[in-house]
């Protein structure tokens, strides 16, 4: 698998530039670009997006080597969802029965958690309401 440095240093090549030419144009130092190649340190996420944007390349490609995000779409007109639970996104035939299990515990759970946190914030308005006032509220 490539590296980061590696997908920008193939684009510097492919639009047949220096790496000297390449960072004057995006005012990255040398040094950082030397740091970038022996993997101390990566770009920051703005320049990796003016990196992007200056190659006309998807970020998912320069940051991790997968095609651009058209090239992934799957166009289909079927439903989106699986079961009850009407989970957006999953195809029910792309999940294995131990993951949608997992997915519809993990549902609940989270729905548990939220049911309880609006109790305790119901609680927490109730107490309030209920101490007495003192001076400094009024």
């Amino acid at each position: 698998m490539q590296s980061i440095y590696e997908r920008i240093e193939h684009l510097i090549a492919e639009k047949g530039m220096t790496k000297k030419a390449f960072c004057q144009q995006l005012k990255i130092s040398t040094g950082n670009l030397g740091d970038w190649k022996r993997g101390k340190s990566i770009p920051s996420t703005n320049k990796l997006i003016e990196i992007a944007a200056f190659f006309d390349v998807s970020l998912d490609w320069l940051m991790i080597g997968r095609p651009s995000k058209e090239a992934m779409v799957r166009e289909k007109r079927e439903d989106y969802f699986f079961g009850v639970l009407r989970q957006l996104d999953c195809q029910e035939s792309e999940l294995s029965t131990e993951e949608q299990s997992f997915i519809s515990e993990y549902i609940e759970f989270t729905r548990y958690r939220k049911s309880k946190e609006s109790r305790n914030a119901a609680d927490f308005r109730y107490k309030e309401e209920d101490k007495p006032e003192t001076d400094e509220s009024i």
